[in-house]
């Protein structure tokens, strides 16, 4: 996660690339972890912005993966490939 925007409003958005300029914080992709950083205003002390940062971008990111974790689960079981019978030479 990195802070945008250093006006009046500053903004908490997803850096899953590591990529973007500035100082970043970790979260587990958790939407309870994500409410327990909130609860304690982790993100202002984490990224050392001053104020109340906006996380509706991180809210949306998480819900994202956690849908997506969902549709992948529901797809039933992942089919295995059949080993028995298979033998390794020995030599």
């Amino acid at each position: 996660m990195v802070a945008e925007g250093a006006g009046a409003s500053p903004v908490v958005v997803p850096d899953p690339r590591r990529r973007r300029p500035g100082r970043g914080a970790w979260l587990h992709p958790d939407p309870a972890c994500l409410r327990l950083a909130e609860r304690r205003r982790a993100f202002p002390r984490a990224l050392r912005v001053p104020g109340p940062l906006d996380t509706t971008a991180v809210h949306e990111h998480i819900g994202a993966g956690q849908r997506a974790a969902h549709d992948r689960t529901d797809a039933g079981p992942v089919p295995r490939q059949a080993t028995e019978g298979k033998q390794v030479d020995p030599s």
